[in-house]
């Protein structure tokens, strides 16, 4: 009875994952992050290395979300790389769902901003950025 309680339970659990993880893939295809990207870097003949790239992600995320696998090799460097490529990732994201929800003209229309918008972008970014290095540097020096 106990082996059938918890099959059912890894069923139902997995069944959920597998339907959070296929609104996540659908919500950011449908604010067209990934199109913009390939459109951006002019990839478009590499689409199905992009499709294999993306889900590969997501699976080997959850995978190590799961199991917690320890960091080996270059624990300091691997820990930067994958920030630097998240910063980089949610920064796409975030440009995406702005676009989508066509949030800067409304921003740029209320604080009465014509020129320079890309300035005022940029140093959300670079505070964003010294925050982030002044609390993980004090961190690691701690």
């Amino acid at each position: 009875m106990w082996i059938l309680h918890e099959g059912m339970l890894s069923l139902v659990g997995l069944a959920a994952g597998g339907v959070i993880a296929a609104g996540v893939f659908a919500f950011l295809a449908i604010i067209g992050i990934f199109p913009r990207v390939i459109g951006k870097t002019g990839t478009k003949r590499h689409i199905l290395l992009y499709e294999t790239v993306i889900v590969l992600g997501g699976v080997l995320g959850n995978i190590s979300d799961l199991y917690e696998f320890p960091i080996l090799m270059g624990g300091r460097i691997m820990l930067a790389v994958f920030g630097l490529a998240t910063g980089i990732f949610v920064g796409c994201l975030v440009m995406s769902l702005a676009e989508t929800l066509k949030a800067m003209p409304v921003i740029s229309r209320r604080v009465h901003l014509s020129v320079g918008l890309q300035y005022v972008i940029l140093s959300f970014a670079a505070g964003k950025l010294a925050g982030a290095l002044v609390y993980f540097i004090r961190d690691m020096a701690a």
